[in-house]
């Protein structure tokens, strides 16, 4: 069944192939993106390396050192030709790489997030490095109770150099058991500590949770619902943590009646916010661990025939597609899932490069920024 890859322009080359023997009901759905063979002439106003040197200020050189993922550039001038590239829509020709990076790296990013809108954009942001690199990547689903330890072994057993891994696989022992036994390079989204072979990125999930309770408390709002997320992933702790301290902060209580645990579903934002609204003295506002349970508490409360944000305040979390797809748009933390995801393929390039060449490199820990995106589900309680 052919996919089409449009979407992830300007990385033309890209192509993506769905295992034969996938159907809709199959639990695994390895996809392999390759860098097509380039055409034996570019055409007239494809743009050059020379090109994405003008428009980002550098030299060419330097602009080949970026996109063979040479350490030696600053991060500022990094991100400045990765601009360029994707302005322009530059695409590196693949036999150049390949001789200069060596052979083609092979990389698996595994997952079980049911949240659609979170692995799409995780998987824009791995695409769109894998293409950059040269690198074949294989995903594949599994089912964290049942077979997630079997899969990723299997992965590796078909060449799969390095693993991705976003939430809750990245806190998953029995999968990180199989990793480390194999001493196979890992990168972890969401997770707390770096390992000796394993990186992890990340935001500051309990920062995040923080400031948004501290700005929900600074509207008026003394009793402030908070639907937490799986409570065996980290960041859920975290985030948990956060807004706990961000009431005490303020000089609010903290309720145990006002928490209610969700699973970042839909469905399980709906049971959590029927709960909160059923409460003798409901909140004022709810701060829910997703755009999904806040999509799915304006839900409740526009059943209940309560305006958001005139009778209830209502946050999430991630800055999904969803946050602006439903009405009233969400107030909620930007977590820049697309840049997280090409900053874990870089690491896991550096990692396996370092390797080949019989160097020692440890695991890394890399943070990036939050934002709290206020739109118009959030206001000032009624009097």
């Amino acid at each position: 069944m052919p996919v089409p890859v449009n979407r992830f322009a300007p990385y033309r080359v890209l192509s993506l192939r769905l295992n034969p023997l996938y159907n809709a009901g199959s639990p695994a759905w390895p996809i392999e993106s390759n860098v097509k063979q380039r055409q034996s002439r570019r055409q007239r106003n494809a743009p050059t390396i020379s090109d994405v040197a003008r428009e980002a200020g550098v030299s060419p050189m330097t602009v080949s050192r970026v996109i063979n993922g040479e350490d030696n550039v600053r991060a500022k001038t990094r991100e400045t030709v990765d601009a360029a590239i994707r302005s322009l829509g530059y695409t590196p020709n693949s036999a150049a790489r390949s001789l200069a990076g060596g052979a083609q790296i092979k990389i698996g990013l595994l997952h079980s997030n049911l949240n659609a809108s979170y692995l799409s954009a995780f998987l824009i942001g791995a695409l769109e490095q894998s293409s950059r690199y040269n690198i074949q990547l294989v995903v594949e689903h599994c089912d964290v109770a049942l077979n997630a330890e079997a899969v990723a072994a299997r992965m590796l057993s078909g060449g799969v150099e390095a693993m991705l891994l976003p939430p809750p696989l990245s806190d998953l022992p029995t999968v990180l058991e199989v990793l480390e036994n194999s001493d196979t390079p890992a990168v972890l989204i969401a997770s707390e500590q770096p390992r000796s072979n394993i990186s992890v990125v990340k935001i500051d999930d309990y920062q995040a949770a923080y400031e948004m309770t501290r700005h929900i408390a600074s509207l008026g709002h003394k009793r402030i619902g908070f639907i937490t997320g799986d409570c065996g992933q980290q960041v859920s702790q975290r985030r948990l943590e956060g807004y706990r301290q961000a009431l005490k902060d303020s000089g609010l209580p903290v309720a145990d009646e006002l928490i209610e645990e969700g699973i970042f579903t839909y469905r399980s934002g709906l049971n959590a916010a029927e709960g909160l609204l059923n409460l003798k003295r409901p909140p004022s506002a709810i701060f829910a661990c997703n755009d999904e349970m806040a999509a799915a508490t304006i839900s409740v409360a526009q059943r209940r025939g309560l305006d958001v944000p005139r009778d209830l305040t209502v946050c999430g979390f991630d800055d999904t597609a969803l946050a602006t797809t439903i009405w009233p748009e969400l107030t909620t933390i930007h977590q820049p899932v697309v840049d997280m995801s090409r900053a874990a393929v870089d690491l896991l390039v550096k990692k396996v490069r370092a390797m080949r060449a019989g160097e020692a490199e440890q695991g890394q820990q890399v943070q990036l920024d939050f934002t709290l995106i206020r739109r118009r589900s959030d206001a000032p309680p009624r009097p």
